[in-house]
C-alpha cells in the first residue's frame, strides 16, 4: 500500500473540502426601495405639514407622491400571505397625508409600515464587519462634501441652487428619525427627484461606513464619555441593543421611548462612534434559534416532523452554531451541554417521540440558551477570558496539524529527501493563505453559514481521515522490515521521485487547512468582543507552545532509529485517524447531513473526537478496525519478506 496513488481523487477531496455554502437571497431591491420611501416620508413630513395645514406646498406635493409610489410598489411584490396587509396598511398611511395629520403620526405609521414590510421580504440589515471609520472620512470627502459640506451641515460649494438642497446631517429633529440603515439605503440607491445619485459603485463596507459618519454629525463626540457611562449601567439597554444590526435599525426617536432625549443622545453618540461595543449577534441569534424552537414544537404538535425537523435543525445552525465560537471561549461545558441537548432533541423528534417528551426538551434548550445568553452578556468579556479563548483554541486546533506536518517531515529528513521539504512547507503555507481567503470571503463577500461550516469541516476531517489511513498503514509496514533500512531507503527514494511530492503538498494542505478554517471562526467572534491586545497574547503564547512542541518531537525524532521512527509515526498517525472520522461525522450530523441516535453512557471528549452518538461512535469503530486490519496485513507481508535476501546482499 502506498500513499502515492489516487492524487487526483485528493485533489477533488481537497476542492470539496474548500466549498462554502453560502445561504440564496431573494430579490430584495423592490422591497428596500419601498423601505426608503417610507423611511424618508416619517423623516421629511414634519417639514411639509404643521398643525393641520400645508406648511411647504412642494415638499407635501412630494409627501403625496411618495405615499402613492409606495402603495404601487407594495401591490407589485410577490405574492405572500403578508402582501394584501402591506397593501392596506399603505393605503392607511397614504389616507394620513391627503387628510394633512400630524406628523408624529405619519412618522409612526411609516414606521409601523417598514417594519411589517422588511419582517415579509427581509432586507440584509448589517455591515459584515465594523465600519472604517477612517476609510468613511476620505469617502465623505471624496464623493460628499461638495453638496453636503465638509461639516455635513449641507452647504456645501455646489449646494448653491440645488431644489430640494442637500441633507442636513446636523439638523438634529430629522436626525432623531433616521436611521443608519435608512442613510445606507440612500447612499446605495440614491433619492428620486433630488440630485443625490447612487453611490452602488462603493463596496457594501463602504457605503455603510459612510452611513456611519453621517449619522454622526447630530451626535458630536463630546456626548460619546456621558453614552459610554449610560450604557455601561443600563442593563436594559444592553439587552435592547446587543449587536450591530439592532444599532443599525434603530432611530434616535425610538430610543427616547424608554429614556430621555438628552441620554438617547448621548448613546447613540457612543454607538455610533464605537460600534465595536457591541456584541457579534450574541442575543440577536439566540433570539432567532429560540423562535425556530418554538416553530418547531407547533410543527410538531401539528403531525409535520418533517418542518419540526428543519426549524430545530435552523435553530442549531443559524441560530446557536454562530456565537457556538464565542460561548466556547467563555463556558465550554455550557456549549458541549447545549450541543448535546440539541442532539437529543433532533433525535426526539426523528423518532416520533410523544409530543410532550419534545416539548420538555424543548424547554430545556430554551433555559440553556438563556444562561448562554448571561455568559454572552458584554460585561462577561474579560481580558482573562479572551486570552484563555486564544490560548486554548489555537493549541488545540494547531497541535492535530502539526503532529502530522512534523511527523512528514521527520520521515522526508529520514529519508535524506530534503528536496520534497519545500512541499511540505508549500502545503502548510498555501493552507494559511486560502484561511487567510475565507477569512476575507466570510466578513466581506457572502458569509458562510452554519451549515457551511459544519460541512467544510465534517468533510474535511472525513477526507482527512481517508488519507492518512492509508498513510499510516504503509508507515507501519516499512517499521517491520528495520533489518533491510538501506533497502528500503533505497525504494522511498524510488518511491518520492514521482509523483508523492504532489501527494504531500495536498496532504499537508488539507490537514492544516482543515485546522486553520475552524480557528478562524473561533477568533473572529472573539474579536468581535474587543481586548484585542489579550487575544493577540493569547495567539502568542500557542504559537510559543507549539514551537517549542515542533522543535522537540524533530529533534527526538532524528535520534530514532528508522523502524522505531516508523511505528511511532504510524500509531500517532492512525490515532488522528480515529480522531478526525468522529469529528467529521459530528460535523455532519451538525449540518443535518446524518441522523442523531444518543447514547447515554458514552461520554463527550472533543478532544479524541469521542461523541455520545451512536453514528460517531460506530465510525470510530469501523476506523480502529481498518487500522488493525492494515497493520496485520502489512505485518504479515513483511513477515513474508524477511525470508527474502535481496540481490547482491550478503
Amino acid at each position: 500500500m502506498t500513499p502515492l496513488t489516487n492524487i487526483r481523487a485528493i485533489f477533488l477531496s481537497l476542492l470539496l473540502a474548500c466549498m462554502i455554502a453560502a445561504p440564496a437571497r431573494a430579490e430584495t431591491a423592490p422591497a428596500q426601495t419601498i423601505w426608503r420611501l417610507l423611511d424618508y416620508i416619517a423623516v421629511d413630513y414634519s417639514a411639509a405639514v404643521s398643525r393641520g395645514r400645508v406648511a411647504d406646498g412642494a415638499e407635501y406635493a412630494e409627501m403625496v407622491e411618495f405615499s402613492n409610489t409606495v402603495v404601487g410598489r407594495l401591490e407589485q411584490l410577490p405574492a405572500t400571505p403578508t402582501r394584501a396587509a402591506l397593501v392596506r396598511d399603505g393605503g392607511a398611511l397614504r389616507a394620513l397625508i391627503e387628510s394633512k395629520a400630524d406628523p408624529a403620526a405619519v412618522a409612526m405609521s411609516a414606521r409601523q409600515l417598514a417594519r411589517a414590510l422588511l419582517t415579509a421580504y427581509p432586507v440584509p440589515l448589517a455591515p459584515s464587519g465594523l465600519p472604517d471609520r477612517g476609510r468613511a472620512a476620505a469617502l465623505y470627502s471624496e464623493n460628499c462634501a461638495s453638496c453636503h459640506g465638509m461639516r455635513g451641515d449641507g452647504r456645501g460649494p455646489a449646494a448653491i441652487g440645488m431644489d430640494p438642497p442637500p441633507i442636513d446631517f446636523t439638523d438634529l429633529a430629522r436626525a432623531r428619525e433616521r436611521s443608519i440603515f435608512g442613510l445606507y439605503q440612500v447612499i446605495e440607491q440614491g433619492l428620486e427627484g433630488t440630485a443625490m445619485p447612487p453611490f452602488a459603485h462603493l463596496t457594501a463596507d463602504e457605503r455603510w461606513a459612510l452611513a456611519f459618519h453621517a449619522g454622526s454629525y447630530a451626535y458630536p463626540p463630546d456626548l460619546v464619555a456621558s453614552g459610554k457611562a449610560i450604557w455601561s449601567s443600563n442593563t436594559d439597554l444592553r439587552r435592547r441593543i446587543p449587536d450591530l444590526a439592532a444599532l443599525i435599525a434603530l432611530t434616535p426617536a425610538q430610543l427616547e421611548e424608554t429614556l430621555t432625549p438628552k441620554q438617547a443622545r448621548a448613546v447613540i453618540a457612543y454607538l455610533r462612534a464605537q460600534p465595536e461595543t457591541l456584541a457579534a449577534n450574541a442575543q440577536s441569534s439566540l433570539s432567532l434559534a429560540k423562535s425556530r424552537l418554538g416553530e418547531s414544537l407547533a410543527a410538531y404538535e401539528r403531525g409535520d416532523r418533517r418542518a419540526a425537523t428543519d426549524r430545530a435543525l435552523s435553530a442549531y445552525l443559524d441560530g446557536f452554531e454562530p456565537i457556538e465560537p464565542l460561548l466556547t471561549a467563555r463556558d465550554p461545558a455550557l456549549m458541549r451541554t447545549i450541543e448535546s441537548a440539541m442532539a437529543e432533541l433532533r433525535a426526539r423528534i426523528g423518532r416520533g417521540a410523544p409530543a410532550r417528551e419534545v416539548q420538555a426538551q424543548i424547554e430545556r434548550v430554551q433555559s440553556l440558551f438563556s444562561q448562554a445568553e448571561e455568559r454572552l452578556g458584554p460585561e462577561s468579556a474579560s481580558t482573562t477570558s479572551s486570552f484563555a479563548g486564544a490560548f486554548t483554541v489555537l493549541l488545540r486546533e494547531g497541535l492535530e496539524a502539526l503532529l502530522i506536518v512534523i511527523a512528514m517531515i521527520a520521515f522526508l529528513r529520514k529519508a535524506e529527501r530534503q528536496d520534497v521539504l519545500r512541499y511540505v512547507h508549500g502545503g502548510w503555507i498555501a493552507a494559511l493563505t486560502a484561511g487567510a481567503a475565507t477569512w476575507a470571503i466570510a466578513t466581506y463577500v457572502i458569509g458562510i453559514s452554519g451549515a457551511g461550516r459544519e460541512v467544510t469541516e465534517g468533510l474535511g476531517s472525513l477526507f482527512a481521515a481517508v488519507v492518512l489511513l492509508s498513510v499510516g498503514i504503509w508507515m507501519h509496514g516499512k517499521a517491520q522490515a528495520g533489518a533491510w533500512q538501506r533497502y528500503i531507503a533505497e525504494r522511498l527514494t524510488h518511491a518520492l521521485s514521482k509523483r508523492s511530492a504532489w501527494f504531500l503538498f495536498g496532504l499537508t494542505f488539507l490537514v492544516v487547512y482543515r485546522e486553520v478554517f475552524e480557528t478562524i471562526l473561533f477568533y473572529a467572534a472573539l474579536w468581535s468582543q474587543g481586548n484585542g491586545g489579550a487575544i493577540a497574547s493569547g495567539a502568542a503564547a500557542a504559537i510559543g507552545v507549539l514551537a517549542v512542541i515542533a522543535v522537540a518531537m524533530l529533534r527526538y525524532s532524528r535520534r530514532l532509529p528508522i523502524a522505531t521512527f516508523f511505528r511511532y509515526s504510524s500509531i500517532l498517525i492512525a490515532g488522528l485517524v480515529i480522531v478526525l472520522a468522529g469529528k467529521g461525522v459530528a460535523g455532519l450530523q451538525e449540518a443535518g447531513w446524518i441522523d442523531v441516535t444518543p447514547v447515554a453512557l458514552i461520554p463527550r471528549v472533543d478532544l479524541l473526537g469521542l461523541y455520545p452518538t451512536a453514528q460517531s461512535v460506530v465510525t470510530q469503530l469501523v476506523a480502529i478496525a481498518a487500522i488493525l486490519f492494515g497493520f496485520w496485513i502489512t505485518q504479515r507481508e513483511a513477515s513474508r519478506a524477511v525470508n527474502i535476501v535481496p540481490p547482491g546482499s550478503s
